[in-house]
């Protein structure tokens, strides 16, 4: 399904962009520092263990909007490319991942526009991530601009997995033999089942330690 978002000022040049992606991704990483802050200072546990930010480079997004035949506009990057400015944030158990798109999705400025649960339902190669697609204005001198940024959450063990799904992917240019693929499906698995026993054993260490 795609999803866009109507806006009454359009970002006309490259450089505007830049400029007001940065400016979305600089807020959402703020309000994130924030909230990993209070959790430590409410529950003395960090559930965000390091955030990575990113603009797409203007040549890649070139090359996504002729894959889905649309002309290389300024105004067609920011209807139709939804994943312009990407934020990724690791935590260390899958119930992190639930928690912190909770606290996302309770911050007022920031809305919601479509979640994809690949933990719960995985692609066929076995990527598992949690995605949240949103908006968040940005105010500048002269008027507000409600910008998209998608949201990746996911365990350290799924972003190693990733990334080495992503190093494939591009030596093979997305055409990996099918061992490889088979191989990584099997990794993936041996990911879950990791996640399930780390999760399982933390919550037995809360239990012992008399945490909530």
């Amino acid at each position: 399904m795609e999803y866009t978002v109507d806006a009454d000022h359009q970002i006309e040049t490259w450089q505007e962009v830049t400029l007001v992606y940065n400016a979305a991704l600089k807020q959402i990483n703020t309000k994130l520092e924030i909230l990993n802050d209070e959790f430590q200072h409410v529950h003395q546990y960090n559930p965000i263990e390091h955030i990575k930010s990113r603009i797409k480079t203007s040549e890649s997004i070139v090359k996504k909007l002729k894959r889905h035949g649309y002309e290389s506009t300024i105004e067609n990057m920011v209807k139709y490319i939804n994943d312009i400015a990407g934020i990724r944030i690791i935590c260390s158990f899958t119930s992190d991942i639930y928690r912190i798109a909770e606290m996302i999705r309770l911050q007022n400025d920031i809305h919601v526009i479509a979640v994809k649960d690949y933990i719960r339902v995985p692609k066929a190669s076995g990527y598992k991530s949690y995605h949240m697609l949103v908006t968040v204005p940005v105010f500048l001198s002269d008027r507000t601009v409600d910008v998209k940024v998608e949201i990746q959450i996911r365990t350290v063990a799924m972003d190693f997995w990733a990334s080495l799904e992503h190093k494939i992917n591009y030596k093979f240019e997305g055409n990996a033999p099918e061992h490889v693929k088979g191989e990584l499906i099997e990794c993936s698995q041996m990911v879950s089942e990791l996640d399930n026993r780390m999760q399982e054993l933390n919550e037995e260490i809360k239990a012992l330690s008399g945490e909530r």
